[in-house]
């Protein structure tokens, strides 16, 4: 069926929109929206009706429902107050209401003629989709059905709260219950790239939840593990393990699609591929990688400006590379970044990974008051995001509020024991014991993060520091010329210089005090 209003033409066989002529190129549900509000202009169509024909029922934010009606409007020359084919009916939904004619088939020929824009980055931007499958009960007791399904809901529910993840709705999930299914079949009915299934079992007051991450394209395990536990409070029970599923999942979903592109590696790279690379670039930790990562990122980000997690990536990769390696702590700079995270914000308040990032930039700038309202934000927001509770961490670490500090350190490494900067974990929350004087704790915890690939140097900085104080003169110095060794630049300026971050001098002093003792140069 083909639709004219204005001057623009529907085509639903061709799955296309075109404007005077020239084919139009937008993401496919932009199209798919579009043509549910013309092909009912005759009544408002419902969020609820929008979310089950455009995002197949999957667990979406209402962000993405408005960030998809603005991409329309834009591609239509609308305007949200002064509504000519969209009209906005608050609580209830959008109805389309231009008038709509029938389109003669030699504009359609014509339309099929013309040249195509180049294709926009937004175009093949899209999320991993996940369907977490209902948990089978092994107990064999029907009455226990209730916690294999409750576990369910709750991994469905934790997991849809990391908003660069697509999650089936549970009534669609729960729609496979007690069928034997292909998970490859799945992938392609559901449109899903992973799939999440699991057992739970209950013997007396023990009960053993088995869950598993599978790649749907090739049916293939990315990841599995299990929980046991005792049976006292069932509840807080089936939150600890839903909590500790749902932690270890996120960081696997984010591998496997970096390793997807860069296994792939597009000859014309997209704002998503730009994206990925980037973050992949990110997670090696070397100053080399760090500088590609802020190009990929920035580029992804100039590719599609409605791209949130490009624009909150960029900006802290870039105050990564200002407390690591090369890039100058500028006040400009800092602007640039807060600017990014608040683009990004922008276009999804919700979204907890945003407020953590953002909350990175302000401790760099030093607010940290800010920092911990940003952070405590993001945890509301997903209490399973292990980055915002190390990033509370350091913002308590900073204040002086060492005990509180480091639970939440202890509170990410348990969420996120795999995740890529589990190193960073273990060596900001030895900082935080080098400030409260604890150094044998600090010396524990920096020789865990030494033995976690891409480690940083300051780790080893770090160990100097805590060797030091505890009149390991000797160790400190062998420490320190393995410092110099791997980072020739590394002197007592280089190390204030970096220390931007910390506002408290009898922190900074302390810390360079250790330095000094420990034999590393004023300057090289």
């Amino acid at each position: 069926m083909r639709y004219r209003f204005n001057v623009f033409i529907l085509d639903t066989d061709r799955f296309e929109l075109s404007k005077s002529g020239e084919r139009l190129r937008c993401e496919p549900q932009v199209i798919e929206l579009l043509k549910l509000l013309v092909e009912n202009r005759d009544r408002v169509v419902s969020k609820d009706e929008i979310y089950e024909t455009v995002w197949r029922g999957r667990i979406v934010t209402e962000a993405s429902l408005s960030s998809r009606i603005k991409s329309l409007r834009q591609l239509l020359g609308d305007d949200a107050r002064n509504q000519r084919f969209i009209r906005t009916v608050h609580k209830k939904g959008f109805q389309f209401i231009a008038t709509v004619d029938d389109e003669p088939e030699t504009a359609v020929e014509t339309v099929a003629e013309a040249p195509a824009k180049p294709l926009k980055a937004s175009d093949n931007t899209h999320r991993p989709a996940v369907a977490v499958l209902p948990f089978e009960n092994l107990s064999g007791a029907p009455d226990q059905e209730y916690f294999s399904d409750g576990i369910t809901s709750d991994i469905i529910t934790h997991l849809s709260k990391h908003r660069w993840i697509d999650v089936t709705a549970r009534n669609t999930s729960f729609g496979y219950k007690n069928r034997a299914i292909d998970v490859r079949q799945l992938g392609e009915e559901l449109r899903v790239n992973y799939v999440v299934e699991g057992t739970v079992q209950r013997a007396g007051n023990r009960i053993r939840v088995s869950a598993h991450l599978v790649d749907a394209g090739t049916g293939h395990y990315l990841w599995a593990d299990r929980y046991d536990g005792e049976v006292e409070d069932i509840f807080s029970l089936q939150d600890q393990i839903t909590e500790k599923i749902v932690a270890r999942i996120e960081p696997e979903i984010g591998y496997a699609e970096r390793n997807r592109v860069v296994r792939s590696r597009p000859a014309n790279l997209q704002a998503l591929d730009c994206y990925y690379l980037g973050i992949y670039h990110f997670f090696k930790f070397t100053g080399a990688d760090n500088l590609e990562a802020q190009r990929l990122l920035k580029l992804s980000c100039e590719k599609d400006e409605q791209f949130g997690e490009a624009c909150a990536w960029w900006a802290y990769a870039v105050i990564m590379g200002m407390v690591y390696w090369d890039t100058p702590p500028t006040q400009q700079l800092m602007d640039a970044a807060l600017d990014a995270c608040d683009t990004a914000l922008s276009l999804d308040g919700q979204n907890a990974s945003f407020h953590a990032l953002k909350a990175r930039i302000l401790l760099a700038r030093c607010e940290y008051h800010a920092a911990l309202m940003e952070n405590a934000i993001a945890i509301q927001l997903n209490p399973t995001l292990a980055a915002a509770h190390c990033g509370m961490g350091d913002s308590l670490a900073y204040e002086g509020r060492y005990d509180e500090s480091m639970a939440c350190f202890e509170k990410s490494i348990e969420l996120s024991p795999n995740d890529p900067q589990l190193w960073a974990f273990y060596t900001y929350g030895a900082l935080s014991l080098l400030f409260k004087h604890d150094y044998e704790r600090a010396l524990e915890w920096l020789d865990k993060a030494a033995t976690i690939p891409n480690c940083q140097y300051w780790t080893t900085a770090h160990k100097a520091v805590a060797l030091v104080y505890l009149d390991r003169l000797g160790a400190a110095k062998r420490n320190v010329k393995s410092l110099l060794k791997n980072n020739p630049g590394f002197c007592l300026d280089f190390a204030r210089e970096k220390l931007f971050y910390l506002k408290m001098p009898e922190q900074i002093e302390m810390y360079i005090d250790g330095l000094e003792k420990a034999g590393v140069p004023h300057s090289i």
